[in-house]
C-alpha cells in the first residue's frame, strides 16, 4: 500500500512511474481473478485505490506548476 505522504515527496516523473507500475499490477490481479488463481480479492480494491491516490497527487503536482 502506498501512502500519500510518500508520493508527495516524489517528483512528477516518479509519481507517473508509480501509476504505471500500479496499473500493471492491477492488470495482473485482474487476470489472476479471471483464471481463478487469486486468493485474496481484497488486493484488487486496494490496488485500485492506490492508483486513484497516485493519480490525485499527480494532478495536484501538475496543477501546482
Amino acid at each position: 500500500m502506498t501512502k500519500a505522504a510518500e508520493l508527495r515527496q516524489k517528483d512528477v516523473a516518479a509519481v507517473e512511474a508509480e501509476v504505471k507500475s500500479l496499473q500493471k499490477a492491477y492488470f495482473g490481479l485482474r487476470m489472476q481473478k479471471a483464471t481463478q488463481q487469486l486468493g485474496n480479492t481484497a488486493t484488487i480494491k486496494a490496488t485500485r485505490r492506490d492508483i486513484a491516490r497516485a493519480k490525485t497527487i499527480l494532478a495536484e503536482k501538475q496543477a501546482a506548476k
